[in-house]
């Protein structure tokens, strides 16, 4: 059975604290864009899996409430930064297993200030959720004072500079570029453009990580409606309908830990699976891709994945993002959205944005970032502790 998105909402991304909201507001705001743009009443949803990290156990029903009290269940998912995928595939397995016709899936994030400490909660490091991936990463470069997200990626930046010779301007050529797409996207948090001198230039977060090359704390939601091709029949909804062709979600295998190596630690080996995994299932390959929204929540991130899911060998993803390869006018086009380093991060919503800018770009309705005859497109979104997922959409 075939699942479809046939509407996406989301807010504007803010900084934290910049805006008179809670959470359950800015739930509203995207959850009744998505049902808007699908043509539909709350009323013919029939379950809701909404996706957040801060707020406490039930907050997903305070939101949802907002849209309607149908007495429908609402589920409460928390993946760390795969979050907002996660509860996407909630929806999708609810549709093509035959459960439900119409889902909304939901995401939210309301944060604080400042950078995230060693898990979405932060916490003892004893006992955190991902005291083996920190574990791992102090045996081999210690432990410093910068903040332990940007530590452990940055440690990834090192070694892939060490193991391939990737430059620290071939880094911040990923946040030049991305910081480039979202001075086109007015739910950007931010909409400045940098060069690459520039971000080199900014204060370091953890060498050779600076500042415009990490994803900011963000507010905001994001939403999805997911429904079956008998709804999409019924509700003559083909020409807004894109298809998810196939999704596939890697949580950490041995791979991830054997080698000791912080880039299988943030999730190479996960990506790369799933990413094989949608390949197989849909028959596609990333060069039928034309579209990309990965999870470039660091740079080295973004040149991680790029390998992972074979848009060049191990090695060559610096030169990839020199060549112009991943912009308007190369092969692909990634993170026409600014990805989370420029449109920003909030946990739960990030990756139903990803699907909402997808669904922009295969309909051909992204305006002045649209990625001309984009008819295939790949969302990314990874989580420590950990989660990847890898989402193939087509018109």
């Amino acid at each position: 059975m075939k699942s479809y998105i046939v509407g996406v909402g989301m807010t504007k991304f803010e900084k934290p604290e910049s805006r008179d909201w809670q959470y359950w507001d800015m739930a509203k705001e995207a959850g009744d864009a998505a049902l808007a743009d699908a043509g539909i009443d709350y009323g013919l949803v029939e379950q809701v899996p909404v996706g957040y990290c801060f707020q406490a156990s039930t907050a997903g029903q305070r939101a949802a409430y907002e849209l309607g009290l149908s007495g429908v269940p609402v589920y409460n998912v928390n993946n760390n930064c795969a979050t907002g995928s996660t509860a996407l595939m909630m929806a999708r397995q609810f549709v093509e297993g035959g459960i439900n016709d119409c889902v909304l899936a939901l995401g939210f994030e309301k944060m604080k200030r400042g950078a995230l400490g060693g898990g979405a909660d932060g916490g003892d490091f004893k006992i955190s959720p991902v005291a083996r991936h920190y574990t791992i990463m102090a045996s081999g470069h210690g432990f410093e004072m910068s903040p332990p997200t940007a530590q452990i990626f940055g440690n990834a930046a090192r070694e892939h500079m060490k193991l391939y010779g990737t430059t620290a301007a071939q880094l911040a050529a990923v946040g030049a570029k991305n910081h480039r797409h979202s001075a086109n996207n007015p739910n950007a948090q931010f909409q400045d453009v940098y060069t690459v001198e520039e971000i080199l230039a900014a204060k370091t977060i953890h060498e050779p990580l600076t500042k415009l090359q990490c994803s900011p704390t963000s507010d905001g939601a994001a939403a999805a409606v997911v429904v079956s091709e008998r709804f999409v029949e019924q509700h003559g909804l083909g020409d807004r309908a894109v298809e998810i062709v196939a999704q596939s979600m890697t949580t950490d295998t041995e791979a991830s830990f054997a080698s000791g190596s912080c880039i299988d630690v943030v999730g190479k080996p996960m990506t790369a699976a799933a990413g094989r995994a949608v390949f197989a299932a849909s028959g596609l390959a990333i060069g039928d891709v034309d579209v990309i929204e990965l999870h470039d929540c660091f740079s080295i991130n973004e040149l991680l994945t790029y390998e992972a899911l074979g848009m060049c060998e191990d090695g060559g993803a610096g030169e990839l993002v020199e060549s112009g390869a991943t912009t308007y006018g190369g092969r692909w086009v990634v993170n026409p959205s600014g990805g989370l380093i420029s449109k920003g991060h909030p946990l739960g919503a990030t990756g139903l944005a990803q699907a909402a800018e997808l669904v922009w770009q295969l309909r051909g309705t992204a305006g002045p970032r649209q990625v001309p005859g984009a008819r295939v497109g790949l969302a990314h979104n990874i989580g420590l502790g950990g989660a990847a997922v890898v989402t193939l959409l087509r018109k």
